[in-house]
């Protein structure tokens, strides 16, 4: 399989890192993958797995985040393995062949589809048996803690039941989902979870501002995502779960 790896567990941005730590023993394989990328827009994911040789189609509703993809995918020397699909994440498409995929991504898109356990269940039918779905989404207790943080004490308890903390706004609320909500969606689907861990446990409060050394804090991060209390409160959760 031909390209470079994309940035890892060591390479990686500091919020992206504790996501490609677990995804490197998937994709690193010795025969290109037939991935799908759900939401997946601009291409940070898709791009890079391309470079490592794997076929993607990243179906994504905006137009301008494709169109992004397509940039970043002739810049990098790779649009022949990336198929882009306007579309929501109710329809999930076929991969080359007619088969099934070995990886898809689901990466924040549950906050904002209509039925996460439906999309949860399509993800389910066109993985192959022993294919993996990566999965990403908002941590409603780093959420709540966020709000508090930033001075929004009213919003931060809102969001400690689910509600919407901005009510009148005209763009409907993002879900936000504890561990144990995200593993039963999962397990619902039909899919087996493996260990969750926290997304940008401290990345996040320590900007570039800050004047923190961004490879020791990308080290932190590694070092903090699968190790409660720390992962617990991270801005986001990720999991790995497998098709039996």
């Amino acid at each position: 399989m031909s390209g470079t790896a994309p940035a890892a567990g060591t390479q990686a941005p500091a919020r992206t890192a504790a996501v490609w730590a677990a995804l490197q023993p998937v994709v690193a394989v010795g025969t290109p993958l037939q991935v799908l990328d759900v939401g997946g827009g601009s291409g940070m994911f898709a791009v890079p797995l391309a470079q490592l040789g794997h076929g993607v189609i990243v179906v994504d509703p905006s137009a301008d985040a494709l169109a992004t993809l397509q940039r970043r995918a002739d810049t990098a020397g790779v649009a022949d393995r990336i198929r882009a699909v306007q579309g929501d994440a109710d329809r999930m498409p076929a991969p080359a062949g007619g088969t099934a995929f070995d990886l898809v991504l689901c990466h924040f898109v549950l906050e904002v589809v209509d039925d996460p356990a439906s999309t949860l269940r399509q993800i389910a039918e066109v993985l192959r048996p022993g294919g993996q779905l990566s999965l990403a989404s908002a941590n409603r207790a780093g959420a709540v803690l966020a709000r508090a943080i930033s001075g929004h004490p009213v919003e931060a308890r809102a969001l400690l039941t689910d509600e919407d903390p901005a009510p009148r706004r005209s763009r409907p609320a993002r879900r936000r989902f504890s561990p144990a909500e995200l593993l039963a969606l999962v397990s619902g689907a039909g899919l087996q979870p493996e260990d969750w861990r926290g997304v940008s446990v401290v990345a996040d409060l320590l900007d570039a501002a800050s004047g923190a050394d961004p490879d020791a804090v990308r080290a932190l991060e590694l070092a903090l995502a699968a190790t409660s209390p720390y992962r617990d409160i991270a801005t986001a959760l990720h999991l790995l779960a497998i098709r039996p």
